[in-house]
């Protein structure tokens, strides 16, 4: 049973993050806005430390543990982006770290794991996608005596993750509709939290790729289904939806969205020649969604989370490429 963080949690979270990572910048974005006739605000965690916002809920994790947690030392999995948030915190802490991560997350990522981790990070790696990587790393830890560190299902992730959206309603406090990327679910739970909190009439819509149906289905059926995925730009978001967050998700957000590939790939392209922002896939799913009309803004002031850039270069000119095809 996961019991949901209150706006107290995430606050706290805020207190002990300050200072450790950035507050990254909100953008309005004029030409989505020109587009949609509404308002459309971007928060940029594209910059964030690590390129993402996984450094958010892994440094309050992880500072959280107790001496003896820290003596055994932790275990992971993730599709690259909490790796790092993991990694850099067990350097800064002298923690022994090992990281499981499936075979779609891309070199780039393992590359930056290996790098942030500096000689405290053992990066191990399992099967094709993030479940086959979570599985391992659960039962690692029972068999090597490891502190299991999971990316979403945990209070200190979600409540760092809730931080986002604490930021994002401050310097921007009418919103409407919030947009975010949804995978296992820690995010989307955290910032729905703490952005309903500041403001009980926002909307708040997850969006997730089409080639990892997870969350669509989960939301028709009103349960969690184990589902098929393939190959995507938005690797980050590999992994089935929680069977623990999926209570309070639903009790918080209003729905989910989902885009294709080819949509992804139109949404990297511009940020890249729109905003001059570098951003991975999962993190380009809300522009995808409001730029093919998946999610209706019109009339509403909209937030949309850029969740991350860790992106290789090859990736970006692929989608780059792709994206002019369509046009």
């Amino acid at each position: 049973m996961f019991t949901a963080p209150e706006m107290k949690d995430v606050l706290g979270a805020a207190r002990f993050l300050e200072g450790k990572i950035r507050r990254t910048p909100v953008e309005m974005s004029i030409p989505l806005s020109e587009a949609a006739r509404s308002e459309v605000f971007l928060k940029l965690e594209n910059l964030q430390l690590c390129g993402s916002f996984k450094v958010r809920g892994a440094l309050n994790k992880m500072y959280s543990l107790s001496g003896p947690e820290k003596d055994r030392g932790v275990i992971t999995a993730s599709s690259g982006n909490h790796a790092q948030g993991v990694a850099m915190a067990a350097n800064l802490l002298g923690v022994r770290a090992v990281i499981c991560v499936p075979g779609s997350c891309p070199q780039t990522k393992r590359d930056a794991i290996l790098s942030r981790g500096k000689g405290m990070v053992e990066l191990r790696v399992i099967g094709r996608f993030y479940d086959e990587a979570e599985e391992e790393a659960k039962a690692a830890a029972g068999r090597e005596k490891l502190v299991y560190v999971s990316a979403y299902e945990d209070h200190h992730i979600v409540c760092g993750q809730g931080t986002l959206g604490l930021e994002f309603l401050l310097d921007v406090p009418d919103l409407d509709l919030l947009i975010v990327p949804i995978s296992g679910g820690g995010l989307i739970a955290g910032v729905a939290i703490a952005a309903r909190a500041l403001r009980p009439g926002i909307e708040v819509v997850g969006v997730h790729a089409s080639a990892n149906p997870s969350w669509k289905v989960a939301w028709e059926k009103e349960e969690v289904v184990p589902q098929e995925e393939s190959e995507t730009y938005a690797d980050a978001l590999s992994g089935a939806a929680s069977r623990l967050l999926f209570p309070v998700i639903r009790e918080v957000v209003s729905g989910v969205a989902e885009v294709s590939e080819c949509e992804i790939a139109r949404a990297i392209s511009f940020m890249h020649s729109r905003h001059h922002q570098v951003v991975e896939g999962a993190g380009s799913v809300g522009v995808a969604a409001v730029l093919a009309g998946k999610v209706d803004i019109a009339g509403r002031k909209t937030g949309i989370i850029i969740s991350g850039g860790n992106i290789g270069d090859a990736t970006l000119l692929k989608a780059v490429a792709e994206a002019g095809d369509m046009d």
